[in-house]
Parts: structure tokens; sequence; C-alpha cells
């Protein structure tokens, strides 16, 4: 089973090494979203990135991923 950090580390490699997989991206995109309650402020950041970066659309994703940042807006730090 993935947990947060998993899931942030994998959009983030496969990101990174510029491999955008539409099939993992999808999977990633459920999974991250099940779980996104538990993400920290980092994993929130580096998943937005990643999906950014590759171009993969997933706003049911963007969606969550936005309610959780700007509820713990004062939270963030420059780092993330």
């Amino acid at each position: 089973d993935f947990n947060p950090q998993n899931l942030a580390n994998m959009a983030w490699a496969f990101a990174s090494a510029g491999n955008a997989s539409p099939v993992l991206f999808d999977m990633l995109a459920a999974a991250s979203t099940a779980l996104i309650g538990d993400f920290t402020r980092q994993q929130l950041t580096n998943t937005a990135w990643a999906f950014a970066t590759v171009g993969h659309l997933s706003p049911v994703l963007f969606d969550a991923l936005a309610a959780a940042s700007i509820a713990r807006l004062g939270d963030f730090i420059p780092q993330n």
C-alpha cells in the first residue's frame, strides 16, 4: 500500500525524469486524491509540481490539492 510520501515521491521522480506515463499518473491521481488529507505541505507541493511539470490534467486531484492547501495556507513556508 502506498502512503502520501510514497505517492509524492513517485510523482516527483517520474516528473523529474521526464516520464509522463498517463497510466501511472492516473493511478497516482486517484490514490493521492483518496489520501489528500494526510499529505504534508511538502507532499502537496511536490505532487502539484509533478503533475504540472508533466502536463497531466487531473481536475479532481487539483481541486483536492487546492482545498488542502487553502486549509493550511498559514502553515506554508517559502521552501514549500
